[in-house]
């Protein structure tokens, strides 16, 4: 059975996701995508569907919906307060929420994204194969607003049963390990050494784009600025003020600063989970 979901409280900033837009780099288009890979696929699995299937991101604060129809629905990422009209339900694993019953994921008591999968997944009009939403290129369905109405896919009426679930936690220091280049040598060698040695912590700047660092500047040796070249996720540019800056989901497909490294894909699952003040150590990959 199709049905639809109504957003009761948007909260601060909530999202349609899934694996996002992979393989458009080279038209200028951004990835997007929920930038906890592994408690997304984790969220769909529980909620009997796909790995890339739609579910909503929540930043911070948490959102509410209401389905039209009993849907299967699980609330993962980062831990919250979860409720069934006003009853607590589980967090973490499958739960029924009836036709007309409010679900409602409170703010994160750790970490910072929660992520909502349903049973059947949402089905928003895709845009170059993604339900994602870009906030950069403003691609894909736009951040939700209360009152908003997702359509809601086919999926299990009754809820699995599984035993002990293994949800990453939210890190208390988040490290990062780094290859430099390609433009490492726009900085000095004692530059390179801070990188790798400094303890940075996550700005509350950050957002989707990139996590931004507060700690030591990093030297330039050269002076003036690059063309603008491709970046990809995870590179760490650093702009004039010297603090690097991690680029996620939503980067921008190209840039002007130099980037002094590059952070591997699988590590940057604890980026998305990183709250402001989290300490950040980055060290090299050898």
């Amino acid at each position: 059975m199709t049905g639809a979901i109504e957003v009761v409280r948007a909260g601060a900033l909530t999202t349609v996701q899934d694996a996002g837009r992979i393989g458009w780099a080279h038209l200028g288009v951004p990835r997007a995508g929920a930038l906890d890979a592994p408690s997304r696929r984790l969220a769909n699995r529980l909620a009997g569907n796909p790995a890339d299937a739609a579910l909503l991101e929540t930043t911070a604060t948490g959102c509410a919906v209401r389905p039209d129809r009993p849907v299967v629905a699980v609330v993962g990422g980062a831990p919250c307060r979860v409720t069934v009209d006003g009853r607590p339900v589980a967090w973490g694993t499958p739960v029924h929420v009836p036709a007309g019953a409010v679900l409602d994921a409170g703010p994160a008591v750790q970490g910072l994204r929660s992520y909502l999968a349903f049973g059947g997944g949402l089905l928003p009009e895709p845009v170059l194969g993604s339900r994602s939403a870009d906030l950069l290129s403003g691609l894909g369905p736009a951040p939700l607003r209360d009152g908003d109405v997702l359509p809601l896919g086919h999926g299990a009426s009754r809820p699995a049963a599984p035993d002990a679930v293994p949800w990453p936690g939210a890190p208390a220091e988040l490290v990062l390990p780094v290859r430099l280049g390609p433009r490492h040598t726009w900085f000095t060698d004692q530059a390179l050494r801070t990188l790798t040695t400094a303890t940075y912590r996550v700005s509350p700047h950050s957002n989707r784009i990139g996590l931004r660092t507060e700690g030591p500047a990093l030297a330039r040796a050269h002076e003036g600025e690059l063309p603008s070249e491709g970046m990809v996720l995870g590179a760490i540019q650093v702009p004039p003020d010297g603090r690097p800056v991690v680029f996620l989901n939503d980067h921008p497909t190209t840039g002007g600063y130099p980037v002094v490294g590059v952070v591997d894909e699988t590590a940057l699952a604890g980026a998305a989970q990183a709250v402001p003040g989290t300490r950040v150590r980055f060290v090299s990959a050898g």
